[in-house]
């Protein structure tokens, strides 16, 4: 009795890798299926973060932990706008600022005590010409911020003196102030009536001019410098 074979039967061979697409391409079922056995849940959960990096553009894997990238970034703290425009420095004059190097001293220093023309400036009023003799001046030390005052008293020929206050400025477009007074010890001056009667009234005794000089200049630190300078009179003496 001869052996029948049985018939040959073949099982489709088990896929042991990629399956490929029509056009010879990895599929992605065929990836997604085996792979999905050998990655980790972390795995997943990137795989999910870059799904949703590529669909915003602002999303970073970094270590397991994620970080959005803003696409418009603060100005770090304290730091000003590039576009905010600066105050813009003042310019200066040289002749001031060399002034302005030599306080305390002025430029008339030498004139004092010397007889000559003078004439004082004044805004808004008549300037005060005279010949007579610069008795003092002061000015401040320095003059940090640019800015300072010079104080002057003369005396003129005629027996009348002469206030001056002038206000300094290094910076260009500022324009130096002028104030000045004159004293005239006469009754028929007026102002030397009206300042003559607030002190008769007071103290009972003439107006001076040094009672005017501090009328004018008062008692600023400036001013006690341009009193010392002239004689202690100016100081108030008690017993």
């Amino acid at each position: 009795m001869s052996a029948e074979r049985p018939e040959g039967f073949s099982e489709p061979p088990v896929s042991t890798g990629r399956q490929t697409s029509d056009a010879g391409q990895p599929s992605d079922t065929g990836r997604d299926s085996v792979g999905a056995s050998e990655r980790g849940p972390s795995d997943d959960a990137a795989r999910h973060e870059g799904g949703d990096a590529s669909r915003q553009g602002a999303t970073i894997l970094v270590r397991g932990e994620t970080v959005r990238d803003q696409e418009s970034k603060s100005p770090a703290k304290g730091s000003a706008p590039k576009d905010k425009d600066k105050t813009p420095r003042k310019a200066v004059s040289e002749a001031k600022v060399k002034m302005q190097g030599r306080l305390p001293a002025l430029d008339d220093d030498p004139d004092v005590g010397v007889q000559k023309e003078h004439i004082v400036i004044r805004d808004g009023k008549a300037d005060l010409a005279f010949t007579g003799t610069l008795l003092a001046s002061a000015a401040p030390p320095s003059a940090p911020n640019g800015h300072w005052q010079e104080y002057r008293i003369y005396e003129t020929n005629g027996g009348k003196h002469v206030f001056s206050k002038v206000g300094r400025s290094v910076f260009a477009e500022e324009q130096d102030t002028h104030e000045a007074e004159a004293f005239d010890p006469s009754p028929s001056s007026v102002p030397s009536q009206l300042l003559r009667s607030a002190r008769d009234l007071a103290r009972s005794r003439p107006l001076t001019w040094m009672d005017a000089a501090v009328a004018f200049f008062g008692y600023d630190p400036l001013a006690k410098a341009l009193y010392r300078k002239l004689s202690g009179q100016f100081e108030e003496h008690i017993s």
